[in-house]
Formats: structure tokens, sequence, C-alpha cells
């Protein structure tokens, strides 16, 4: 009763995905012996399967490396005189390498239907840094088929319209940017009405970075409730957030607000001058003034007297206010900009009431960055991506993206940190050095050796 079944069939396979094909067209993922590959096996054989009845069905083990499927049939057919007989037989699948459509893009390289092209106009690449985590911990880059980094940016090359789209909606999500989209016709077959598009998605990040000095325009500072105009932003996540240091108000702008009133950073990090602090006075709770908003907790205004360390020699001081207060004490080394002596190009800062300026900005308290290079028990993960040429100022930026890692928090919070076992492991418990992580926030590396057994009669 089992003639006309075929005994063996062929089944294709792609190595690269670990897709089995399912005719005409559609790749699907099935474990080994699993309910998916028994339906897409029976499948294979469905037409000659019409002429009997099929009771049951199973996979018969084989070796995973064989290249061979076996399924164990059981079928029943009426022959003479209303008599049933049943039969259980075995059909062999030949699994036959074949690389599928998106693997053969992914190959080419060049192949692309969509590109996200991120940029960022600024001289810093903390937001990079920030945003490769949170695609490495959101597995965004899956779906590309390549990744090229250029001296202002990202481009993230896609095989379809709608994985790009995603990204492009992450992208939104998680930083303050606004993007616009382009779409160029490649192809047009005229007889069956198709078109092939390449489509260029356009994500423009909005231009500031953590530990920038900024200066608002007078109608935005009176709408986020009579700020000072001179600002300092503390985190960039899905907004800008920004703190006042004369009062410790603090607020957030979204990219609408952004992008209908522009502001740009006063100086750029390598402008960053060291002060030591001669004298701080922890200032208790100023009065509120008229419409003022929210106050932060995590700060502590003070106010300061510092000197540069470049001119100790010299006996001039400067006075400012800072919120810094929880961590600086006398004889501390703390970084800043010199408002005082220096010419700020700006269209908002020139049209200040000069008595409104602050001679010094404080932004963040300095350590020995080599120390802080050796006790780094923990690492980070990487995009591979094609680089044009490595500027050798990144690696002092990825340097700032780690310490801002380990004095921030609520950034730690968003990126997976895993230990570096290199690095001998040490107390949390040293008050005196800088901020560090802890043991309990990072994740254990996963490595799997070439014989993960070990030898026979080893314990597993």
């Amino acid at each position: 009763i089992t003639e006309g079944i075929p005994k063996q069939v062929t089944v294709h396979f792609c190595k690269q995905c670990e897709r089995y094909l399912q005719p005409p067209g559609t790749w699907i993922q099935c474990a080994l012996e699993s309910r998916e590959l028994l339906a897409l096996c029976l499948k294979k054989i469905k037409a000659s399967l019409s002429r009997v009845r099929l009771i049951d069905a199973g996979f018969i083990w084989t070796e995973p490396h064989s290249k061979r499927l076996k399924l164990k049939l059981t079928v029943q057919k009426e022959v003479i005189n209303g008599a049933v007989l049943q039969q259980i037989f075995v059909v062999e699948y030949m699994v036959q390498s074949q690389m599928c459509e998106d693997c053969h893009r992914i190959e080419a390289k060049d192949f692309w239907k969509a590109v996200v092209q991120v940029r960022q106009k600024t001289l810093h690449k903390k937001t990079f840094y920030y945003l490769e985590q949170l695609i490495l911990k959101h597995r965004l880059h899956q779906n590309t088929l390549r990744i090229k980094e250029i001296h202002d940016g990202l481009d993230f090359y896609y095989s379809s319209k709608q994985h790009a789209q995603k990204m492009v909606d992450f992208l939104q999500c998680t930083v303050p940017a606004r993007s616009k989209s382009s779409q160029r016709l490649i192809s047009h077959d005229i007889h069956s009405n198709v078109y092939n598009y390449k489509s260029t998605f356009s994500v423009e990040i909005v231009p500031i970075c953590k530990d920038n000095v900024v200066c608002l325009s007078p109608k935005l500072a009176q709408s986020l409730g009579n700020m000072s105009q001179i600002c300092v932003c503390i985190r960039v996540t899905s907004t800008v957030h920004l703190i006042d240091p004369s009062t410790l108000q603090i607020t957030e702008i979204d990219s609408n607000t952004y992008w209908r009133h522009p502001f740009n950073s006063l100086f750029h990090p390598k402008q960053l001058e060291e002060f030591i602090v001669m004298d701080i006075n922890r200032v208790q709770e100023k009065r509120k003034g008229a419409g003022a908003g929210a106050r932060s907790n995590k700060h502590t205004l003070a106010e300061a007297w510092v000197r540069k360390t470049s001119e100790l020699n010299m006996d001039h001081q400067y006075f400012c206010n800072t919120h810094l207060g929880h961590i600086l004490n006398p004889g501390d080394l703390v970084l800043g900009f010199d408002l005082a002596n220096c010419n700020l190009n700006d269209e908002f800062a020139n049209k200040m009431n000069p008595h409104h300026i602050p001679d010094v900005v404080l932004i963040k308290k300095s350590y020995d960055r080599s120390k802080r290079q050796r006790r780094r028990n923990w690492k980070l993960k990487e995009l591979e991506r094609d680089r044009e040429g490595m500027d050798t100022d990144d690696e002092r930026q990825y340097q700032d993206f780690l310490e801002d890692l380990e004095e921030d928090e609520a950034i730690r919070k968003n990126v997976n940190i895993y230990r570096n076992a290199e690095v001998p492991v040490e107390s949390d418990t040293d008050d005196d050095g800088p901020p560090r992580i802890s043991l309990a926030e990072m994740l254990e590396d996963l490595h799997i050796s070439q014989d993960a057994t070990g030898g026979e009669g080893a314990s597993m």
C-alpha cells in the first residue's frame, strides 16, 4: 500500500541563518525533531499520501551532523472486500545546503534596500557611545547588513525598508532627534508594475552632549520656570537634562522644544580647565523665584572660591555658584570652563547682561585617569562596524564615556556592563577614590570553549 510514496526526499537548509526552505519561497526556523520540522517534512510528500490514511508520524534519531532526517510513518488503506491493511515504513530526508536570499544580500554587502544615516554635529561622540550600548542591549543590530562609521555619525544598511523604519522609531524613542526620509527609483517593470526603490532615512541628533555648557534663549529660559540662561547639561537620554548651577533648578528639553528654540554648546570638551577649590561654603535652601520649576535632590548648592592650577603663582581667585557641593571639598581638583577670560561667540550670550554671566562654571570633579583605568574591572561590548580611520581623539572620548558611566547611575541602568575577569576584584568600600561600579551591577560575559564537555569521564 506504500507504492508510489517516495522513500527518499530532499530538504534545503541555509547554514548561515539555520532555516529550512518551505516551498515555494518561505524560509522558516525549525529545531531538530520539532513539530514545525515534522510538518515541513510531511508537506514534502503530501500529494503521494493522499491515496492512504496517515495514522502516525515521528522522527527516528539520527546524528545531528549526518545531513539526514528519518521519519517513521504508519499508514492504512482499504483493500479487497473492506479489509484494511496497515503498514509502517521509513522515509529518509537528505538535507542539502542552499543559501537563502537574505544571507545572499548580507554576503554581497553592497546589496541594500534602505540606509539609516545617523548624524550629530558635535566634536564629542558621547551620545554615539551611549546609543551603541542601547542598540546592543536591545539587539537591534541583528537585521543590519553592514554598519559603517564615518567622522560625524553611523550608517546602518538594511535589506528591507521595514527594518530601517524600526531603527528610526527606536532612535527617536531613545535620543532627542529629528528624521526625514527620501527614496530613489532603481528599476521599474512596466509589465507587472513592480517598482524597486532604495530608501534613505536621515536622523539628526540634537548637538548637545553631557557636560556641555549651554546658553538658552531668554524666551525658552523664561518658559522653563525663569531659569538662568547659562545651564549645564547633566545627561542626554530621550531628552536633554539641564541644571541651573546657581539655583539647582532642573528641566528636560525634548527634541520638539529644541528644534523650535535651538541653542548651542558654548565650549567644546577640549577647553575644560583644571581648577583647585580654595574654599567652599554649602548654601542652605534658596528661596524660589516666581514660577520656578523643580530642583535637583541629588546635587547640593554651594558657593566656591577656586583658582586655576595653571595660575597658582598668581593671587587671583574666582568666585562661583556650583551644583557640586555634595562632592567638593577644599583642596579638590575640579574641571570647569572659564567664562570671565573667554570670548563667547554665541548670539544669546552676547546679548546677556554681563553681571548675569558667571565667571566660572564647574562641571565635574577631577580624578587621576590612569589610576581609574587600572582599577576598572568591567568592560563593554562594541558593534562590529567598518571604520574609515580611527581618530587619535577617539580613545580619549571613549574613556570619558566610561567615566560618565561610573559617575551616573541613571545612564548605567540602560547599559549592559560585563565583568572583566583579567582585572582583580577590589573591595567596593574605598570612599576616597573615584566613583566605581559595584559587582552587583555587572553581568558575567559568556565564553564557550572549543571543547565544552571536557575529556572522557570528566564532570559536566
